[in-house]
This record gives C-alpha cells, structure tokens and sequence, in this order.
C-alpha cells in the first residue's frame, strides 16, 4: 500500500521512496496510488514534461521502478488563477499548523465546481491563511481539501495545511482509518433498535445526476446506524459509515423507504409533513482519525446547529446534547 512508502515535501517538490509493495510497478501507477488526489492522466503529463525523476533520472511513465528507489515530482504551478480569497465566517473547532477542522454550515459548497466559482469553503480557506492554502492551490482547485460533505450538510470537516499532512490524511482515508459518525432524522418509524447497511452504490441507471443502490458497476457501501429516538413519524439516528460513497447515508436510508428529512433529491414528496424543514436533516456530528504529524488518534465534534435542533423540537423529538455542546479547544478534546 502507498502508505508505507516514506516521504517528505519542500515547497512545491515532493519525494517518495518506494515500498517493497510497488516493487515492480509502473511508474504512473505508482504515483496515482501515492497521490490519490491527482488523476492518471494528470500525473503522466507531470512525467512527459520532465517534473520527475527516479534516483535522479528522467523517466517515462510506463518505467518500471523498484523496491528503495527514490521518486520526486516537481509539482507544476497552478494553472487556473481564478481562485480568489473571499473573506467567508468559518466556525474553527480546532487549528494547528497541519490541520484545520471546521463546523461547516449547511448551504456552504466545499470546493468549486463546473457551475460554482465562488463562495466556496476553498475560498474562505485561501482568505483564511493564504500562504498555507495558496501554496497548495494545483489544477484541481482544491488545496488541503481531503474530505467532502454535501451542500446542504452541516458538519465538522478537516482541511489539511500542508501537502504532506494533506498526503497523510488521504492515507488514512483510504485505509479506513477514519471513523465517521453522524446525526439524522429520517422518515418513518423502525422495528429494531440498530442495523447495517450493506450495499454497492452507483449511478442510478434512470438518472445520471442521482446515485442509487445497484447490483453492478458500484462500489461497496456500509452504514451501521442506532435509533436514539422515535416518534411513529420521524426517527432520530446515529449513524456510522465505513465507506464513502457519494451520497452514501441519504442513498440507503432512501433505499430503505426511511428517507433523510428534507431531502430534496432522494427523499420524495414530504409536502404533507407538518414541520418546515429547511433543508436535508443529517450532520456530521464527530469526526475521529489519526493526527497527520503525531499519529495520535484525536476526536473532534461539531455542535448541531439551531435549525437541526428546532427540527428536533417541533417533531417531538428529544433535544439531545448534540445540541448543546460545545467547541472542542484543542487537540485532546473527548
């Protein structure tokens, strides 16, 4: 695995010594496995223009490198200059000079897209601390950006500060390392206490724009989940993934006809309910992984924000702590 390999970073050169696991590999696979965040593609143009070496000589991407070699990339500078510092309110839980996690608001997009290009939390970040994000900034235009929540999903999120933190905590991603858990009320009442979730997500077949539960060409999906409370109508939900599908929680709860509430993509018709939901009720309630630069497992949890608790209030729903915590101050916050 790419999380063996031994690496360190100046500026905008990083090096990465190979593990005996790659030994054998193409060079282009190699690096798309140790830098997850770029494409293939994107990586192999980094090879044809002569920004990396093995042990110091020019290579070409299907170069076959081995056990101990030693690769480093030259990272090109960012190519689109259109991100700007916007100066947005961002709720810090917790910040030090490898990371920087966030209580993130409903309504806020993470990262720009093909239709948003501004007053995304990537522009708040660059008016945040330029010289941490700016460095960081490549054709992706998505500095220190490790994980996403939804739009219209509140939440803690980490943002990494450097490229070497940022290369860390995509490890640990990928491995699974991560444990991720969540607050949601759905529709409808269940006949058991807890549950999982086991099934592949992939693009629903009728509408491309939607994920779904499929039999092929998905990606395996689990969600473990505790009913807190219940009132016939709605549920109020602990959830825990283990993956990270897109729209994963929205995804099977929809599947099980117990759609997230005010979901306006995959939870139906819900004009008849007799609350007004402002948006789709699931927060990203604790976040817990493994410190980039310590190793250290910290957990971070992000206070659920007055429209969620007003939800759970005129459902009838208990008023748990979540609504009342407060911010953590500090790395070894419980």
């Amino acid at each position: 695995m790419c999380c063996e390999a031994d690496r360190g970073a100046v500026s905008g050169r990083e090096q990465v010594d190979v593990p005996v696991s790659f030994d054998g590999e193409r060079l282009d696979r190699f690096l798309a496995a140790s830098f997850p965040e770029h494409s293939r593609s994107f990586l192999q143009s980094c090879i044809r223009e002569q920004r990396v070496r093995v042990n110091g000589d020019l290579s070409r991407p299907a170069t076959r490198i081995s056990a101990g070699d030693s690769v480093t990339i030259v990272w090109p500078p960012p190519e689109d200059h259109t991100l700007r510092p916007e100066p947005l309110s961002l709720d810090v839980i917790y910040e030090d000079d490898d990371v920087l996690v966030l209580n993130k608001p409903s309504g806020l997009v993470v990262h720009p897209t093909d239709t948003i290009r501004e007053g995304t939390l990537v522009h708040g970040l660059l008016h945040h601390d330029r010289e941490a994000f700016g460095g960081m900034v490549d054709k992706t235009l998505r500095p220190g950006i490790v994980h996403r929540l939804d739009r219209d999903t509140s939440g803690v999120l980490v943002v990494a500060k450097n490229l070497t933190a940022r290369r860390r905590l995509k490890e640990v991603w990928k491995a699974r390392e991560v444990e991720k858990t969540y607050l949601a009320v759905v529709l409808g009442e269940f006949g058991s206490v807890t549950g999982t979730m086991d099934g592949k997500i992939g693009r629903n077949p009728r509408n491309r724009k939607k994920m779904a539960v499929v039999d092929v060409n998905g990606k395996r999906a689990v969600t473990h989940y505790r009913v807190l409370a219940g009132t016939g109508q709605v549920s109020l939900l602990e959830i825990r993934i283990e993956t990270g599908r897109t729209h994963q929680i929205r995804v099977h709860f929809a599947h099980l006809n117990h759609p997230v509430l005010g979901d306006a993509l995959y939870g139906g018709k819900q004009r008849d309910f007799a609350v007004s939901v402002p948006r789709q009720m699931l927060h990203a309630w604790k976040l817990t992984f493994p410190h980039p630069a310590s190793g250290v497992m910290r957990e971070y949890r992000a206070p659920l924000p007055a429209d969620f608790c007003d939800v759970l209030e005129a459902t009838g729903l208990p008023l748990i702590d979540a609504c009342a915590v407060r911010k953590t101050d500090g790395p070894d916050s419980d």
